[in-house]
């Protein structure tokens, strides 16, 4: 919405219901519209390209009829688990600008980190030279942080060819062939992002991201009024912390209530933590009710989940070390 880009679609697979629940028909991204906005696009059956999605490639290409018919001057491909601002109008200037066939927004990561993602080499005039999909001993710690904007038609042409290539077994992901060859052909350049970006694509990371914002300065603002953040749970009243409440450190959504202890923590909508129990360096998703006597340490509670009264998760270490991730089914 900030970058004014008027078509987003979003290739739903994954817990659809959930997912279409938020996305609440575009209206909080002033996306739902008679001609444009928001589309839905889903696994089908019935014609040519059906079936479900194997992977990025794959999904692009399934729905490379509704591309072609649409004929955008640039196509900008996003993955959706990451954390970070960009106005992707400044992304596509510079693809159109350069002619580039396609344009790789860039990231230096902890060297780490760097084998999760692809992983590029880039000349002093911004073309990629060699890109490495999840290599198993990276050369560097410049990756490609799933943001792209493509040139449509050849793109559609490496999809078609890849496909022909897989005899109708499905493609995987861009990273896979997509990328490497636009590489090799000398038609990929670089786009440095070099402000804050975090993968959430892990729980670890999930949660790493959340106490980030916690950090004074938080290095994401929030309340940047340039640029608000939009979501489809608006409707919800103030946050209130009672008498017994102890919080320090701390984000508190619309209709959290607080009778407890909470540090160093994200508590979610509706949340309801009572006198008695205590919540640190955790994550609770929306109308997670903690009872009285139960201590939440160190771990990432799902949406609707009850933590019983004395109960206790996490702790200064998490699952050994990392996370402890409760979901609605767990006992």
């Amino acid at each position: 919405m900030h970058s004014g880009l008027s078509d987003v679609w979003v290739i739903q697979q994954f817990n659809p219901v959930s997912l279409t629940d938020h996305l609440a028909n575009g209206r909080p991204w002033d996306l739902d519209r008679t001609n444009g906005g928001l589309l839905l696009l889903h696994p089908r059956l019935g014609e040519g390209l059906e079936g479900w999605h194997q992977g990025t490639a794959d999904a692009l290409w399934r729905n490379a009829a509704l591309i072609k018919e649409y004929a955008p001057e640039a196509l900008v491909v996003l993955s959706a688990d990451a954390v970070y601002k960009l106005d992707y109008t400044v992304v596509v200037d510079q693809h159109l600008d350069t002619g580039a066939e396609a344009t790789i927004v860039t990231t230096e990561v902890p060297p780490g980190d760097a084998a999760r993602y692809g992983v590029v080499q880039v000349d002093n005039d911004g073309r990629i030279t060699a890109y490495a999909y999840k290599p198993e001993e990276p050369h560097g710690n410049l990756i490609a942080n799933e943001v792209f904007v493509f040139d449509p038609e050849r793109l559609l042409a490496l999809l078609g060819d890849e496909a022909d290539r897989t005899d109708g077994d499905g493609l995987d992901d861009l990273g896979d062939a997509i990328l490497p060859r636009l590489v090799d052909a000398g038609g990929a350049r670089e786009f440095r992002f070099d402000d804050y970006w975090r993968d959430v694509g892990t729980i670890d990371s999930y949660w790493s991201a959340h106490m980030d914002l916690l950090a004074d300065p938080a290095p994401l603002d929030l309340d940047d009024a340039s640029w608000p953040i939009h979501t489809s749970d608006g409707s919800r009243g103030p946050a209130r912390m009672f008498g017994t409440a102890r919080v320090s450190d701390a984000l508190l959504s619309p209709g959290a209530r607080i009778h407890g202890d909470v540090e160093h923590s994200v508590i979610g909508p509706g949340v309801v933590i009572e006198q008695g129990a205590t919540v640190r360096d955790s994550v609770l998703l929306p109308d997670t009710m903690i009872c009285s006597g139960a201590a939440v340490e160190r771990a990432v509670i799902d949406a609707d989940v009850r933590v019983e009264r004395n109960t206790v998760i996490g702790g200064p270490h998490g699952d050994g070390d990392g996370i402890t991730l409760v979901g609605a089914s767990d006992p």
